[in-house]
């Protein structure tokens, strides 16, 4: 536990130190400058035996027989039960500003009972955005991030062998329709909402042109008057804009996960001075049922009597301890440090310090 808030307390500290200015980039995202989710539904074919089984999954046989019948193979009536095939979902991302010709990675996953997708090519599949559109086809051999392996009796799966990519696998086909050099106004949208934050990146960019340019609007949105800049283009503005550095202001957080015990804590958590008492209490209830047999020769059955042995152990505990005032990450984690528990123990201890009103941050429990 030591070890852990020492190296925790190390961290945050070495972050702290090293925290300073920001690009505006990294800080928000510029309306309309954004992707598109794409989805296509199509087949995967020489597979070594681990497709779809047909019988289960008759959405494979449907547009296996679509795909010859498109190639000029009329397979109408006719019983087939291949082993090397499987129907997958492709989706994949359509950059901002990506152009006719480009090429995308896409994502590849079984829909049906295949047991891998190892070796597998994906036949040309068009891929369609929310408007239906057809924006992208893919095709390309998969890279499969797993592995399987199995005999009569046994198998073992590592990783996820019916999911994988194909990098570069699509190829761009329709531009979505954005005109970018029109724009007279443009909002910035910051990823964390701050009015500290969004009134830096104002008074940033405004001395950064020496003209009121931007204003912001709340605490998520900047918006800046394209025209005031007197740039070439809206691209110009923007290529000037991002490169700016802000300091951007942090929310005290308190972040921790319970299924690995891991502790987060940001540079400006503070605890009120607070009193801690923690102990562990041990249920422990073991059966050890006994079978009672009648003597030789008389009269009478066997009968099983229960035996239970039933105990509750309580360990010392820790007392009553008192965490002093924390005005800083290194005097809060002293504090926390000389309780000496586990760390999830010290999550518990962390929901009641929150719970009393002394932990003066947000509280995330993932």
């Amino acid at each position: 536990m030591r070890l852990l808030l020492q190296t925790l307390c190390l961290l945050c500290l070495t972050l702290s130190a090293a925290a300073g200015p920001v690009r505006i980039k990294d800080l928000v995202e510029f309306d309309g400058v954004r992707g598109n989710d794409l989805v296509g539904y199509g087949l995967v074919v020489g597979l070594n035996g681990t497709g779809d089984g047909l019988r289960n999954s008759p959405f494979t046989e449907e547009i296996m027989t679509n795909i010859l019948e498109r190639l000029g193979v009329n397979v109408t009536g006719e019983q087939f039960r291949p082993k090397n095939v499987a129907a997958v979902f492709v989706t994949a991302a359509l950059p901002p500003f990506g152009r006719a010709g480009g090429q995308i990675d896409v994502t590849v996953s079984a829909i049906g009972d295949a047991k891998s997708l190892l070796g597998g090519t994906l036949v040309m599949t068009p891929l369609n955005a929310a408007d239906g559109q057809i924006y992208a086809v893919a095709q390309g051999t998969i890279i499969a991030g797993g592995a399987v392996a199995e005999g009569d009796g046994a198998n073992v799966t590592q990783g996820v062998p019916t999911a994988g990519v194909i990098p570069s696998g699509a190829r761009i086909e329709r531009e979505i329709d954005f005109d970018l050099a029109s724009l007279t106004q443009l909002r910035l949208a910051l990823r964390d909402a701050d009015f500290t934050t969004a009134a830096r990146i104002e008074r940033a960019i405004n001395d950064e042109f020496a003209n009121p340019v931007a204003l912001m609007l709340d605490s998520g949105t900047v918006q800046i008057n394209i025209p005031m800049t007197q740039m070439a283009s809206v691209a110009h503005a923007l290529g000037r804009i991002e490169n700016i550095a802000v300091e951007p202001e942090r929310k005290a957080r308190v972040v921790v996960d319970q299924r690995s015990g891991t502790i987060v804590m940001g540079d400006d958590v503070r605890i009120s001075r607070v009193a801690v008492s923690q102990g562990n209490l041990t249920l422990r209830v073991q059966e050890a049922p006994i079978a009672v047999q009648p003597n030789p020769f008389a009269k009478g059955e066997t009968v099983v009597v229960p035996r239970t042995d039933a105990t509750i152990e309580e360990e010392p505990g820790i007392g009553l301890a008192m965490v002093p005032n924390g005005t800083s990450l290194s005097e809060v984690i002293a504090g926390l440090n000389a309780l000496g528990v586990s760390p999830r123990d010290m999550i518990d201890i962390l929901k009641s310090i929150k719970a009393a009103g002394a932990l003066h941050a947000e509280f995330i429990v993932r």
